[in-house]
């Protein structure tokens, strides 16, 4: 993650804007525009909406945005639980086409262990604001506790 820091568990709106504050401080995530809805101890929403150029050559979102918000869901999923934290691995199951305006990543801590922690996420497509979501990919992270440097 950054220097941006993460309290110890905690919940409320002071969680949420630290989530937040991680996210508006990583390049990445600006440029592709993921925005923190929510976020409690273990569980974590964001949204990316839809702009042309994050599409795959048939129109539909790429699988790397994709995976990119499947990883920092779950990331930001263990960091509302152990502060800073680095992905050993994650996997992500493409399950349709990911075609919306709006796209929800959810994920949650499946169990937080002393050095990894087991997050599992979802990604749902939005045709427009308040439309039904549909389901287009879930996926899996494992991420380690880091110290600060």
């Amino acid at each position: 993650m950054t220097d941006a820091t993460i309290p110890p568990p905690a919940a409320g709106p002071a969680l949420l804007a630290a989530i937040q504050a991680v996210n508006a401080s990583a390049k990445f995530n600006r440029w592709a525009g993921f925005e923190v809805l929510s976020a409690s101890p273990g569980d974590v929403e964001l949204q990316m909406p839809w702009r042309e150029e994050a599409g795959q050559y048939s129109g539909f979102l790429h699988a790397g945005l994709i995976g990119a918000l499947i990883d920092t869901a779950c990331g930001f999923a263990a960091s509302t639980l152990a502060g800073r934290v680095l992905a050993s691995h994650f996997s992500v199951n493409c399950l349709r086409p990911a075609v919306g305006q709006r796209f929800v990543a959810r994920a949650r801590v499946v169990k937080a262990g002393r050095t990894q922690m087991f997050t599992s996420a979802e990604l749902f497509a939005e045709e427009e604001p308040g439309a039904a979501r549909k389901l287009v990919a879930t996926g899996d992270a494992i991420l380690v506790p880091v110290a600060a440097q």
